[in-house]
Order: C-alpha cells, then structure tokens, then sequence
C-alpha cells in the first residue's frame, strides 16, 4: 500500500496554508496504525499522538516530505547525520552499484573491497597534530557501538601493556550513546541515572563547557582532571570527551586548551584519550574534525553519523598504531591478544560504499569549507536572535548550534519546534535549547527561512 497521496508539493518552498496543527485522514491514520505497534526512541507515548508527529513519506535536498505533501526543513540534519541533503545522486548511484556486486559478507576473518578503501580514505583524513598517528580502522554499527569498541579496547589495552586499569575519565553532562558502556562514560542524568546500579565504574569531572561554573570553568574543569589523574592514574585506561562541544547537553562549547591538557595528562600517566567524534566529525563543526580546532590527536577516535552521509547505519574507531600493536599476539603468550569483538554487519559493503561516495563528494565540492561558510552565516544571521530577552544565550560551533530559551511555560523548547513546523522548518529540541544542525550545503535562502522560522518562532511563544 502506497503512502504517497496524489498531490505532492514539487516547488522549494514550504507550503504554509497547510497549517500542520491540521492533521488530515492519511495521516491520522499512519499514526494511529503506528501507536498500535512502534515504540520509538526518546519518545514519552503517553503524549505522543497528541504532539502531530510528522509522517515522513519521501525527501529531497534539505527537504522532507510528509503523507500530506507538507515540506519540511530539515533543520537538524535527521538527527546531526545529513551532510550533503537526502538522495544525492552521487550516493544513490554507489549504493545501486554495490547492491549489484556484494550486499554483505562478513567482515570477521574475511575483507572486501569497500571496506578497505574506506578504510585508506578515514587514514588520510584523520587528524593530525600533537599526539599520535591514527593508522587502523575498527568497523562499528552506529555511534554508541564505536563507543562501545573504544572503550573495549582501552581496558584490553591496559592489560596488554602492565596491569588492567578499571576506571575510566568522563565528563559531567556527557552523551556517548545508549548502551550500556557508552551510558556508564555519559553525564546527562535525565537519559543515564535509571541505570546506574548496572554501570561501569567511571569518574566523572566538571564539563569545560558548564556554563554554571562561571567564566573559569575550563581551568576548573583541567584542576579536576589532574587532580584525578594524580590520585589515581594509574587506575585509568582511558579519558573520554567530546571534543571542543558537547552536544546532547545542549551544546556545551569550551575552550581548545582543555583538549591539550588531557593529551598531556594521558601521555604522563599511561592511559588513553579518547575523542568521541560521532556528532562532531565529518564537517559539523566547520573542519573535518572538531580536534582540528585545538590540533590534538586522540589514541582512539569514533565517528559514525555523518560518515555515510545519513544514509545508512555505519560508525569506526580510528586507532593509533602503538593501541593496535598491543593486540598482535607474541611468541610464548600465554593467552591471545586477538580483540574479540564485532557485529554481524560489521563494514556492511552497501554502507562502506556510501561512505566513500560522501567523503568523495565532500573533497570535490569542498564541503568542509561550505560547512564553514554556513557556520558564518549563522552566527550572522543569529546575531539578532540572540539579542532577544527570551533568548538565553546562544553556543555554536560551527554548523552546530543550540539556542538556549527562557521557560515560559512546560515544554518552552518543544512549543518553538512546533511553531518553527508551522513556518516549514523541522526542528528538535534538548529540553529548552532548540538545536539546528542543517545539511552541510544549505543554500542561502533555506538558512535564511531557517533562522526566519525560529526567530519567529520564539517570539510566538514568548507572546
């Protein structure tokens, strides 16, 4: 059965007669036949159906396209992954070719083509700088995955190299995904409390980027991680940040210098850093890599969501040479070094093409540098959004950025998302900041009916 109504919005424009506070019969009834069988993530279904969750039917550039033929601004990238809009025919055309060669084989004791020219590719765009060369790539599934392997191979490391180190360094107000590893390193109590009796044993530190703290919270934030790394460095297999922006706390930014004095203090006391670069990596922060901001290179680095370009779930952990050589067994030991860890679809060959056609498109189209011009324009364009009495304050980093609003009653941040739908741009929010993360290409008008929308948005609310 078809969810495509006959008529369909062709033009570039958001139809806004259409108001979505309407709900008509097609999607009234996708949602009820949803309510009836789906559970869907960092969703509270008592109140669901109420909310007029948007029924996406197709998409298009910076577009979505609901059953009802409404478009909608993708303004948050389909969850930060998007970077060159959906269905570049660049990608489509990659995918359709590997699907005629090779759907899947796996990956454990076997290779296959894609997988290994990602892998060159990731090699030649890792960051460089003070620390280590990144050599090897370790396939994942999705951000928390990679998590999942870093963290894994830093306490195996440990092991293989003096004495197992059980404790790892985090940051308060972190995400790092939902499973069980990836929740122990995080610091966002309302996503990870419910959990903690099943939770790795970590220590947390203050974020450099906890506004709360004042002007001084970057210098607060290294005293405790040398103070830790003093007491009880020698019981850390690993430090883990999100580097230079913290983005499920609401984009948390902070300065580059926290970033080398974590590089320093892994170095002096044995452990590994770790730079969880899923949200981050690939262009969002206007370079490839947010550790290019501070020229820092972790022992371990994740990425995931951008890498296929929103396309198709895929994730990997760029490690060091010196990480990687730690698992390579030697005459006479006693037990093998071998890492005993992967998934079924580990480097799926569909998604490892994908990949490849979106790194080849953003080197050609440069698209880091479009990402940094987009940065530009939106902090430009946000000048006056930010100047609002209702606006607390506004963190960004290049194309991520996080406008903080003043609660004017519950939900404040979910009303603006509603109201910026009514203007055709899709927003989320984390709790009262409204995030906008477009495509990497956004064109000026669509950031300009970007930012339009939500200024006025936030007015309607505040009103």
């Amino acid at each position: 059965m078809s969810a495509t109504p006959e008529r369909i919005v062709t033009d570039s424009s958001p139809r806004l007669a259409d108001s979505a506070s309407q709900v008509s019969r097609d999607s009234a009834s996708w949602i009820a036949r949803d309510a009836a069988t789906v559970w869907h993530p960092f969703t509270q279904h008592a109140n669901w159906t109420d909310d007029r969750p948007v029924v996406v039917d197709r998409a298009e550039g910076p577009w979505l396209i609901d059953v009802d033929g409404r478009r909608h601004l993708d303004g948050v990238s389909s969850l930060w992954a998007t970077t060159l809009g959906h269905g570049h025919p660049d990608i489509n055309a990659a995918i359709t070719a590997q699907l005629a060669k090779l759907d899947h084989s796996t990956f454990l004791g076997t290779t296959h083509t894609p997988g290994i020219e990602l892998s060159e590719a990731l090699i030649t765009l890792a960051p460089k700088g003070d620390g280590p060369e990144l050599t090897k790539v370790f396939y994942a599934g999705d951000g928390s995955s990679a998590v999942e392997a870093a963290l894994k191979i830093a306490y195996q490391y440990s092991t293989q190299t003096g004495h197992p180190r059980p404790k790892i360094v985090r940051l308060d107000h972190a995400y790092h995904g939902d499973t069980l590893g990836a929740v122990s390193v995080g610091g966002h109590t309302l996503f990870h409390d419910a959990y903690k009796p099943l939770l790795l044993d970590t220590i947390g530190i203050s974020s450099p980027g906890d506004r709360a703290l004042g002007d001084d919270r970057n210098a607060i934030a290294i005293t405790e991680l040398q103070s830790v790394m003093r007491r009880t460095g020698d019981q850390v297999c690993a430090i883990i940040v999100e580097p230079m922006i913290q983005g499920a706390a609401g984009m948390l930014d902070y300065q580059a210098s926290f970033l080398r004095a974590a590089r320093e203090l892994a170095d002096t006391y044995g452990a590994l850093l770790i730079f969880d670069e899923v949200a981050t990596g690939f262009g969002r922060t206007g370079k490839m890599w947010a550790a290019d901001h501070a020229g820092i290179v972790p022992d371990l680095l994740t990425c995931g969501k951008g890498i296929t370009g929103g396309y198709l779930p895929l994730s990997a952990v760029l490690a060091a040479e010196h990480v990687y050589e730690a698992f390579l067994t030697r005459p006479g030991d006693p037990t093998p070094r071998t890492f005993f860890h992967g998934h079924t679809y580990t480097a799926n060959p569909l998604c490892c093409a994908a990949a490849l056609a979106n790194l080849r498109v953003m080197g050609e189209q440069d698209v880091i540098g479009q990402a940094a011009r987009l940065g530009e324009r939106l902090t430009k364009l946000l000048e006056p959004v930010g100047a609002k009495k209702n606006v607390v304050e506004i963190r960004q980093l290049g194309t991520m950025v996080g406008v903080e609003i003043a609660p004017v009653r519950d939900r404040t941040g979910f009303a603006v998302c509603q109201a910026a739908r009514e203007r055709g741009v899709w927003l989320r929010p984390l709790g009262d900041t409204v995030v906008l993360m477009p495509p990497l290409t956004l064109g000026d008008d669509e950031t300009d009916l970007l930012v339009g929308a939500l200024t006025e948005a936030i007015d309607e609310v505040a009103a």
